[in-house]
């Protein structure tokens, strides 16, 4: 009887502690895909485990994010101007620096163009606005009102560790964040199997309508939508798809998963020890998973369960931010 009791006790007292946390059994899983969609990153699949864990049920929301901030006055990359070095250390050797009205405290916010643009270049619907950061996430005339249960976004990977280490976590891996999407299920594309998105009655908070000059949505809007807008993946996670993107604590390396699938099982992966992105080669980046309200099939399937992106640690977007794991003790 004092057994029972004790363990009932313990139980309480984990369940207070992980609060706004669901308990994520660990197991083994393969990771990645060979689908027609699947980037060439994602391949091939490979065989991992990963330890017990606990997850966030929602990203990390504006209410939660402004109690870290009003707790211990931290300030967000974003409200901090850059300096010449951390710009010039991510560019190949002879690129031009950039005028000095660029070193301003400022951060990228997306802009819907007026017409139909080539979707080659990501400049057509990204902007650098100074003044753009977690507080207001499109710019110094925009605010939080009425979002407070909205995810936090303008966060960068430096921002979302801060707040870990206060609330007593951490970011989670890349292979723990996969592992969660799936939910103990196989062969499923997205978190909510493997129908196509239905714009008609919409699984994911993601573009609907011609990106990016078009929205479908009521009334053309566009934006991030509360935590729990949509319904949960079947162990009780928000927004594992579509609504921000969402930094993992891995470094990004483009050969990982060919690296990591030449062993028999990959146990409990930390990620790789140095980032490579052939893309842009002196840039050291950061994984990142989930898509967001900007994913659409004509452009980016980032809501895809196997699907990466990866960003520097400093750079800040209005459609990106995190969650946060926990071990297991």
């Amino acid at each position: 009887m004092l057994n029972i009791f004790f363990c009932l006790l313990l139980f309480l007292n984990l369940s207070a502690s992980n609060e706004g946390m669901v308990f994520i059994q660990g197991g083994e899983f393969i990771m990645g895909s060979n689908s027609k969609e699947a980037k060439k990153d994602e391949k091939p699949p490979h065989q991992v485990r990963v330890n017990s864990f606990w997850l966030d049920e929602t990203p990390v929301t504006n209410r939660q994010f402004k109690a870290f901030v009003d707790a211990t006055g931290y300030i967000t990359t974003a409200e901090k101007a850059p300096t010449l070095e951390e710009i010039m250390s991510q560019v190949p050797p002879g690129t031009p620096p950039p005028s000095p009205e660029m070193l301003v405290a400022a951060s990228l916010v997306f802009k819907k163009p007026e017409k139909a643009v080539r979707l080659n270049t990501i400049r057509n619907w990204w902007e650098w606005k100074k003044g753009a950061d977690w507080k207001h996430p499109l710019g110094p005339e925009s605010n939080l009102d009425g979002k407070e249960d909205h995810p936090v976004v303008q966060i960068s990977w430096y921002d979302a560790n801060a707040y870990a280490k206060w609330a007593g976590k951490r970011l989670p891996t890349e292979a723990e964040w996969e592992y969660a999407a799936l939910a103990g299920r196989k062969d499923i594309t997205y978190v909510w199997g493997n129908e196509p998105f239905s714009e008609e009655a919409p699984q994911a908070n993601i573009w609907q309508g011609t990106f990016p000059y078009k929205s479908d949505k009521p009334g053309g809007y566009y934006g991030t939508t509360p935590v729990k807008a949509f319904k949960p993946t079947p162990n009780g996670l928000y927004d594992m798809a579509g609504n921000i993107w969402q930094w993992c604590s891995d470094l990004y390396n483009s050969n990982y998963f060919k690296e990591e699938s030449k062993k028999d099982i990959s146990d409990n992966p930390q990620g790789p020890l140095k980032s490579f992105d052939p893309d842009e080669p002196y840039a050291i980046k950061h994984v990142h998973r989930g898509g967001s309200f900007l994913c659409h099939k004509s452009y980016c399937t980032g809501y895809r369960i196997t699907a990466r992106m990866k960003t520097c640690p400093d750079t800040s977007l209005n459609h990106l931010g995190f969650r946060c794991a926990k071990d297991v003790k």
